[in-house]
C-alpha cells in the first residue's frame, strides 16, 4: 500500500470512529446503561486507534503465507 492511501485510509478511520462517537445510534446506549454504556464508544476509539497506529508505522499484517521457501539449489 502506497503511503498516499495509506494516510487516506487512516484519516478515514479516524472520522468513522469519530462519526461512531458523535452518532446518537449505539450498540450499547448510554441513556440506558448509564456510565457503562460509554464502553463501545471507548472500544471502537481503542480499535480505531490501534489501527491508525498500525496504517502509519507500516505494521500491518505479514504478507505470504509464513512458510520457509526451499532452500536454492
Amino acid at each position: 500500500m502506497s503511503n498516499g492511501r495509506r494516510i487516506l485510509a487512516a484519516v478515514l478511520v479516524g472520522i468513522g470512529a469519530l462519526v461512531y462517537g458523535i452518532s446518537p445510534v449505539d450498540i450499547i446506549p448510554e441513556l440506558i446503561a448509564g456510565p457503562f454504556g460509554f464502553a463501545d464508544d471507548l472500544a471502537v476509539f481503542a480499535g480505531a486507534g490501534f489501527a491508525i497506529w498500525k496504517l502509519l508505522t507500516g505494521r500491518g499484517p505479514a504478507t505470504g503465507t509464513g512458510a520457509t521457501p526451499p532452500p536454492a539449489g
